[in-house]
């Protein structure tokens, strides 16, 4: 059986690849929950590791969780109401719980069908580029069940209140155009230039100093429902360190020395 996550390394830029095609590369089962968390816990320990670009195999991104385990009941989607409440605390919600502490930029390159938590996972990701054969879904209305991994919570700090409410409630598709619009995604391309897009997209975050960029990621997630005051604060302590790297040094040597 092929691995449930591929990983590919070129430089300092990292490809994750979902790689169950076959079954539109879920993320419930438990070899993707454990694949992403370990992946996650590996890159916040390699210093080298600039950027993440995370794509699905095939056709599609990921069509979220295993509607087949779903009917039968089978793994995370079985067992009484407490049993079910434990599944997804212990399953399918341990990956937000992981992207949000993911220090490593990470792209979504989504290449096709981002449904229900395919979709989430999508949201969960700090950048979103899709071809133009993508499409996104909060459709789990659809199947008589609710976002159970934490979709509530990022798809309206993206699109706002009124998209968010607009897509969860009615479960329907948006395409890649109106995603574009609604600033779910930041670009949309032809299929066949979607990975060197987001190469593209990578190698520029990359060309700057790494503990900047990770600070300045960190930032932004802790700045999610803070007060002003606190996100000051907080500004001042990583700044703080940021103003002791070798990168910084560089990077100012290297803004003088233009000068001249």
């Amino acid at each position: 059986m092929s691995e449930a996550l591929l990983i590919d390394r070129d430089g300092a830029v990292a490809t994750w690849t979902l790689n169950l095609p076959e079954q539109r590369n879920p993320i419930s089962d438990p070899t993707v929950v454990e694949a992403l968390i370990a992946a996650i816990d590996a890159a916040n320990t390699d210093p080298e590791l600039a950027v993440i670009i995370l794509t699905g195999a095939g056709k599609g991104f990921s069509a979220g969780g295993n509607v087949k385990d779903m009917a039968a009941g089978v793994g995370m989607f079985g067992g009484s109401g407490m049993e079910l409440r434990s599944g997804y605390e212990y399953g399918i919600q341990q990956i937000p719980r992981a992207m949000q502490r993911l220090a490593v930029p990470i792209i979504a390159a989504v290449n096709g069908a981002a449904v229900g938590a395919g979709c989430d996972l999508a949201c969960m990701c700090d950048l979103r580029i899709a071809s133009e054969n993508a499409f996104f879904a909060e459709s789990f209305v659809k199947l008589g069940i609710i976002p159970g991994d934490g979709g509530a919570w990022f798809l309206p700090r993206l699109i706002g209140r009124s998209r968010a409410a607009e897509m969860t409630l009615t479960g329907d598709r948006v395409d890649a155009r109106t995603a574009l619009e609604w600033g779910l995604v930041s670009q949309v391309v032809a299929a066949q230039e979607l990975l060197p897009a987001a190469r593209t997209l990578a190698d520029r975050i990359a060309a700057n100093s790494l503990p900047a960029v990770r600070l300045a990621k960190r930032l932004l997630r802790e700045s999610d429902g803070q007060r002003l005051d606190t996100v000051l604060e907080l500004s001042a302590a990583y700044q703080a360190l940021a103003h002791q790297t070798p990168e910084h040094r560089s990077a100012l040597d290297a803004q003088l020395n233009r000068g001249r």
